[in-house]
């Protein structure tokens, strides 16, 4: 594999393939660079700014990043605070609405720094769950003036970064392809009772079917593959499913595999797969 910091120098752009996000962390943060990295996979589009080797602002996909909307969604405004600045529409920005809230007492300056912060962790969190994809980096292309500035060290980032590359590793190693499908045992768990899944993970459970590959199945609910993975992953070790090839059958639009079930059956075929899920 070539030097990644002589790659990235050179070329300034590359696959998420070849360079990881934490590559890519570590190397702006050890030159201290300043610019913005841009990110994009078959789905998504992402960036992330920084000055002088740290991390400073961020925006995933089509997500409202406004200060209004991360306060928001931190449970720091309530809904007729929002609604009333989004009313107000561009006429003030994000700085001038930060210390127009902290002036009136709606929130500290703590809770807006804390917020901007969980935030931007969380774009990062996500995008190491990005297996491909294409980056480029642009040193011209500064953290945004009308946004507030964080300056949040990279160590901490770095160090999970490299907990989820071996993670990814495991997770290719036990699910090698994405061309495989999953079949419930025989015998799963009968004494399962109250049993309580995300949304996501119901889906994803209900579309359990020796016809349906993982791969079918990432793709109907927009699942990158690591997110897929670990998911089969999960199944497969709680010991209510085992993988399987996939049954040979035309091109057909994939359905939930088991869409009828009662609430208790559901939790007497789930319960330690969602117990596995969680601990990974």
């Amino acid at each position: 594999m070539p030097d990644v910091t002589d790659a990235v120098k050179m070329a300034l752009k590359g696959n998420l393939r070849d360079f990881s996000l934490t590559q890519l962390l570590n190397l702006i943060h050890l030159a201290r660079k300043s610019g913005t990295l841009f990110l994009e996979d078959s789905r998504i589009k992402a960036w992330l700014a920084f000055r002088d080797g740290k991390l400073a602002y961020g925006k995933y996909g089509d997500e409202d990043n406004s200060l209004a909307a991360i306060l928001y969604n931190a449970r720091k405004l309530n809904a007729n605070q929002f609604r009333a600045i989004q009313e107000r529409g561009n006429s003030i920005n994000d700085k001038e609405l930060g210390l127009l809230l902290v002036n009136a007492g709606y929130v500290s300056q703590q809770d807006v720094l804390a917020s901007l912060q969980d935030y931007l962790t969380t774009i990062v969190q996500r995008l190491y769950s990005w297996m491909e994809g294409v980056f480029y980096f642009d040193g011209d292309q500064l953290p945004p003036s009308d946004k507030i500035n964080l300056r949040i060290n990279l160590e901490n980032l770095i160090i999970e970064g490299a907990r989820r590359l071996k993670e990814v590793e495991q997770l290719q190693d036990e699910i090698p392809s994405l061309d495989i499908a999953l079949k419930f045992r025989d015998r799963p768990d009968t004494n399962v009772r109250d049993l309580r899944l995300s949304k996501e993970e119901w889906r994803v459970v209900s579309f359990i079917n020796p016809k349906n590959s993982l791969k079918q199945i990432a793709r109907a609910l927009k699942m990158n593959e690591m997110e897929i993975r670990r998911v089969a992953y999960g199944l497969v070790q709680a010991g209510v499913v085992e993988m399987v090839r996939p049954e040979k059958t035309l091109p057909r639009p994939i359905t939930p595999g088991i869409p009828n079930t009662t609430p208790q059956e559901q939790a007497s075929l789930v319960r330690r797969i969602i117990q596995r899920i969680r601990s990974l």
